[in-house]
């Protein structure tokens, strides 16, 4: 699977960014992309990779890191293979690079967005979100 992000940039604490994440297949032993569970990861510079949101294939379950609920939405447009973050009110601790990963939707949305390097096969290769304060 080939998933694509865009939509990352430089704003000011208190702005908004929408985030998109493209998927397709790249061989035919791929699923159909709107048959896995897509989440959003950040890792800021000298940090470890983490869950910012996730949302199973259906979008009837999604999660948040307690740190971005009530400013990031997460959802999906199965028929154009399209995952977005709307992510408003950003403060620089939001700052990173984000990536968009897939898994196979097997679990519990929030075990799926915990343990990526367990539960996601598949990674694009991020994009920059910067906020200054």
């Amino acid at each position: 699977l080939r998933l694509v992000e865009s939509g990352g940039g430089t704003v000011q604490s208190g702005g908004s960014l929408r985030l998109s994440c493209v998927a397709s297949r790249l061989t035919p032993d791929d699923y159909d992309p709107g048959d896995y569970a897509i989440g959003w990861f950040r890792q800021a510079p000298g940090s470890e990779r983490h869950g910012v949101s996730c949302i199973s294939s259906t979008a009837k379950t999604t999660y948040y890191s307690d740190s971005v609920k009530g400013r990031f939405a997460i959802s999906r447009d199965n028929a154009n293979n399209a995952v977005y973050l709307q992510m408003n009110n950003l403060h620089s601790e939001d700052t990173g690079v984000y990536y968009c990963a897939a898994g196979i939707d097997y679990a519990n949305i929030q075990n799926l967005c915990l343990n990526p390097s367990i539960t996601m096969d598949h990674w694009g290769n991020g994009t920059q979100v910067t906020v200054s304060s």
